[in-house]
């Protein structure tokens, strides 16, 4: 997949819980498979130059309705819209610039089928510019 999105300065009135930062951002499949959109919040802890991005939010992608393995298991996310959990750990290399390993999960949490919930997930890197 690639991705590409934006995000936000910390909300400063959200500082009871931290300070969470608005983001979205859209990811396109290159094989023609499921696309998504998301946004949500996410929260940026500094450890030095290093520091850890949790977040969560919510995606609404174009997957099939219904897609089915070999084995006859639904593969298909199940809703149109899905949570959007992810985590970044990365290093600042530059004053605007860090470089982001993360991963991104995609899922109803059970929430519109308790027998189906298969998800999804991407693992990857990426590079932060501050505008």
């Amino acid at each position: 997949n690639i991705q590409l999105g934006l995000r936000g300065e910390p909300i400063v009135k959200l500082g009871p819980v931290g300070g969470p930062a608005p983001y979205i951002f859209g990811s396109v499949n290159t094989k023609g498979d499921t696309n998504f959109v998301a946004a949500g919040l996410a929260w940026k802890v500094n450890a030095g130059p290093v520091y850890i991005r949790p977040g969560i939010g919510l995606a609404i992608h174009n997957g099939p309705k219904e897609r089915y393995a070999a084995n006859g298991n639904r593969t298909d996310l199940g809703s149109r819209v899905v949570f959007e959990p992810e985590i970044g750990v990365g290093i600042n290399v530059a004053p605007r610039v860090s470089v982001e390993a993360n991963w991104t999960h995609l899922s109803h949490a059970t929430l519109f089928n308790g027998e189906q919930n298969p998800g999804l997930d991407m693992i990857g890197a990426g590079v932060n510019i501050k505008l």
